[in-house]
């Protein structure tokens, strides 16, 4: 997945010196590559929506979608999905696992959700921050586990969706790691209790494929491929509020 560039233009602007002085140079505007090195978790990126946020209303339960780019293209594509069902998303694109563990806090710990829906690991295939293990994700999806029930908040866990290639890195295996990894990761989730949301099961081929008609790169889900993915969603949610704490 590509990131999404954040264009910072800042400036420096210094006081008049009593004896005349250069005026300093305005900062350079800041590259994905800077980004990566100032901002690798993406902390930026909502720091003002969180802000904004106002506390949960009586009687409707937050929600917040964690992900990459496949969830923040869903709030993208769905706003009415989301806002429906009082659900928050917090997807950023071209995201690992890794990332998402150092913004957990503040992109859903302090959003006071009774829910946290996780789905994450195709960058994590694709090599977007290096290579890993399947069990080196599991590893940050664990850590993500862990933080979540530290502020008593619910967990589903959605598998990784089908995909056969990654444009952006057409070298790193697909569809067969992402099928295997998802019987491990649901293996996982039920072990620790966590519910769990079986995309894959209803978008995949049987050569692990996303279904042509669900996405136009086999990768990200396009408007018909969410809507197959939100009675999952909305189910996997309804399961894990009614589970004990």
């Amino acid at each position: 997945m590509k990131l999404v560039l954040i264009s910072l233009c800042a400036a420096l602007a210094l006081p008049a010196a009593v004896h005349a002085q250069p005026a300093a140079p305005a900062a350079a505007p800041a590259t994905a590559a800077t980004l990566a090195v100032t901002d690798w978790p993406g902390l930026a990126k909502y720091q003002a929506a969180n802000a904004a946020l106002p506390p949960p209303a009586p009687g409707r339960p937050r929600v917040v979608f964690l992900g990459d780019s496949i969830t923040e293209l869903w709030a993208f594509l769905r706003p009415g999905f989301f806002a429906d069902h009082g659900y928050v998303g917090r997807g950023t694109s071209g995201q690992t696992t890794g990332q998402m563990v150092l913004r957990f806090h503040q992109d859903v710990g302090a959003l006071h959700p009774e829910v946290v829906v996780i789905l994450a690991g195709t960058n994590d295939f694709a090599g977007n921050t290096g290579p890993e293990t399947d069990a080196q994700v599991l590893d940050n999806l664990e850590a993500m586990v862990e933080m979540a029930h530290a502020h008593r908040i619910k967990v589903v866990i959605g598998s990784v969706p089908p995909a056969t290639r990654f444009s952006w890195r057409p070298e790193s295996p697909a569809a067969p790691r992402i099928a295997a990894f998802d019987v491990r990761l649901k293996a996982w989730a039920q072990k620790r209790g966590l519910t769990y949301a079986d995309y894959w099961a209803a978008m995949a081929l049987p050569n692990g494929e996303m279904t042509p008609a669900d996405s136009r790169d086999s990768v990200h889900p396009n408007a018909a491929g969410y809507a197959v993915m939100e009675p999952i969603a909305v189910t996997a949610v309804d399961r894990a509020l009614r589970a004990r704490p």
